[in-house]
């Protein structure tokens, strides 16, 4: 194996097609695949399966990429090392975090980032939390940033940044937001979601981390909610309770800023979900990762700084 063969490898499989792969290694589709069959007669046996859907491993490219993921790992670590020790601000640093938040986030880092590692070049990747877990997993990322509970977390390393409260929102003129009470801690009033049990509900989509934490919400009030439909965006969450069309759980940084259609309440007991950055387990975490991972902290912990509460009934009002 060498290094060179063992990226482009790496790339089909993830791409799942040898032209998409091609293109992102900057080579020809040509010159890639010849580089594959190759290898393939020097193995003695297929390493993929190849069809019109999308290619995928056979279980002797299981075995190929597997090793060669973890040599690619250890490449970059031997040179995030080497360029710490010779303080060289220069290199790659591979980013993960969710789309949307993530993003924001990411803009308002980087120039702090840039201005104290300009040599140092980084690969963003938005995906979702267990997309994020896989490529840590496999070497893939050098940290990613998400949002989960602790029963979410893997084996790897995870520096907790923040926790997160998690916000019952309703359209501003129903009925229920008079029994909204103070209970001296939180952003905004309580208002039991019992009494929400026959309204429908705008939730994100069933495979994220947050729907595991509000489906546990859910069960813990001892109903299943009525599901009007489920999206990947909080932001349309708000705009169809807006609508009066239903109510929703969101983070609490997707109720700011507050809109007067649109009331906002803690729940009994203040669920959350923790915000971190996490790592490869045993891992080395370069100087420019933990810097990194400084900047983001303060800007989560300074978005999630909780206001001066408001002494009305409801956020809405």
């Amino acid at each position: 194996m060498n290094l060179k063969e063992i990226e482009y490898i790496v790339k089909i499989a993830e791409e799942r097609n040898v032209t998409r792969a091609a293109e992102k290694l900057f080579v020809t589709p040509s010159a890639l695949n010849q580089q594959l069959l190759h290898l393939e007669r020097d193995i003695g046996t297929p390493l993929f399966n190849r069809s019109r859907t999308g290619w995928t491993p056979t279980e002797a490219g299981e075995v190929y990429l597997e090793t060669a993921r973890e040599m690619l790992r250890m490449k970059r670590e031997a040179y995030h090392r080497l360029q710490d020790i010779a303080a060289v601000k220069k290199g790659t640093l591979s980013i993960g975090f969710p789309p949307e938040r993530g993003a924001h986030m990411f803009t308002y880092v980087y120039p702090d980032f840039h201005r104290e590692y300009p040599g140092i070049v980084i690969h963003v990747t938005e995906a979702s939390v267990r997309r994020q877990q896989q490529m840590i997993a496999r070497g893939g990322l050098d940290i990613g940033f998400m949002t989960l509970s602790d029963s979410q977390k893997t084996e790897d390393t995870y520096i907790h940044i923040a926790s997160e409260e998690l916000i019952l929102a309703v359209p501003s003129v129903h009925p229920l937001c008079g029994q909204a009470y103070r209970d001296g801690s939180g952003p905004y009033p309580v208002l039991d979601i019992t009494g929400l049990k026959y309204e429908p509900f705008a939730l994100m989509y069933r495979e994220s981390t947050i729907r595991e934490c509000v489906d546990s919400i859910f069960r813990q009030a001892g109903f299943v909610p009525n599901v009007l439909f489920e999206t990947s965006r909080a932001k349309t969450i708000i705009d169809i309770i807006a609508a009066r069309m239903c109510c929703g759980l969101v983070p609490y940084t997707d109720s700011i800023p507050p809109r007067k259609e649109v009331a906002f309440f803690c729940l009994p007991g203040h669920p959350t979900w923790n915000l971190a950055a996490s790592y490869r387990k045993n891992s080395y975490l370069s100087m420019p990762a933990r810097h990194f991972i400084e900047l983001a902290s303060a800007y989560w912990k300074e978005e999630l700084a909780p206001p001066h509460m408001d002494t009305s009934a409801s956020s809405g009002q």
